[in-house]
Order: structure tokens, then C-alpha cells, then sequence
């Protein structure tokens, strides 16, 4: 779907020391063929840091870089408050044509891993786009995302990003 690259030289950004959360039960992180049937009666907490670790190894659409390192989320940008989760993200250039995907692939990602229970809510920094209001609006907007998810062009570039999040910050 990347066919015109928006911001040829990204500026890079080194990523924050990596997480050294254990894999417990009580973690969003599962072991490749691990279950969790229990995943939505589970009601341990989780924290910025642990939604940050989810999001942080995400790839850019356009290029081979993660969301961190282009320093397009940070932890900063995360905000836990019980079962709300906000996350904020900057696009690499005003005229960023791949925010509405960056968003999504965010979305996605956290809708994949979050326990039902929590609402979550996707915007962009102020005055980072120079259409910051109209995309944080559609990212939100349920019916909006889903029509987006039908798209078999939106989820493959979607997934494409979603391809190395697992990572958790790692090479």
C-alpha cells in the first residue's frame, strides 16, 4: 500500500532501555502456543510501561524502522488510568500520509492484546499534522476503523507492521 514514501530521511532516534518484564500469567505477554482462557475474567492491572512494550516495536509503514526509534511514540505518550487507555503518537512529518495506518496499526495492536475491558483511545500530538483533528476523529470512530479493517490493502500493510511487535523492544 506504501507506494510513495512520505519522509524519505526519517531523523532516528535511539529506543529507551529495553523492558525486563518476566513473562508471568500476569502479563499481556504469552508464550508463542500459550492459552488464556480466563483472559477477560483476569483483572490484574496493567501499566503504561507494559502497553508502551507492546506498541514500541511496531514498524513505520514505509520503512524497515520502529515506531520508537522514529520517535513516533515514546512512554511519555501512554497513559493507563484503570481501564482507559490513551495513547498519543507524532507522525514523522506534518504531510505524513500513513498517520491514519500508524494510528491503526496501534489500534489493532491493542485491540489484539488488551483484555476486552479496556477502552482505548488513539490521537496524535497537537499541531504534529497538519490534519491532526480529522485523523484522530477516524481513529476513533468505531465504524469508521471497522470499514477500514475490511480493507484487504489497510490490513496488509496493517500487519506488515504488526509483523515484528512482538519484539518488545529488541533487535
Amino acid at each position: 500500500m506504501a507506494t510513495q514514501t512520505y519522509n524519505a530521511n526519517p531523523t532516528l532516534f535511539a529506543p529507551s532501555a529495553q523492558s525486563f518484564r518476566k513473562n508471568t500469567v500476569d502479563t499481556l505477554w504469552l508464550k508463542h502456543g500459550d492459552t488464556d482462557s480466563d483472559e477477560d475474567d483476569n483483572d490484574s492491572p496493567i501499566d503504561a510501561q507494559e502497553v508502551f512494550d507492546l506498541l514500541r516495536s511496531i514498524n513505520d509503514p514505509e520503512h524497515p524502522l520502529t515506531l520508537e526509534e522514529l520517535k513516533v511514540i515514546s512512554r511519555e505518550q501512554v497513559n493507563v488510568e484503570g481501564n482507559r487507555v490513551t495513547v498519543e503518537f507524532t507522525p514523522t512529518t506534518p504531510a505524513c500520509g500513513m498517520a491514519n495506518v500508524i494510528g491503526l496499526a496501534i489500534m489493532v495492536r491493542l485491540y489484539r492484546s488488551l483484555p476486552q475491558r479496556y477502552k482505548v483511545k488513539i490521537s496524535m500530538t497537537p499541531g504534529s499534522h497538519q490534519h491532526v483533528a480529522q485523523v484522530t476523529k477516524q481513529l476513533n470512530d468505531k465504524e469508521r476503523v471497522a470499514a477500514a479493517m475490511e480493507v484487504d490493502a489497510i490490513m496488509e500493510s496493517i500487519n506488515n507492521c504488526l509483523s515484528t511487535a512482538g519484539r518488545r523492544g529488541e533487535k
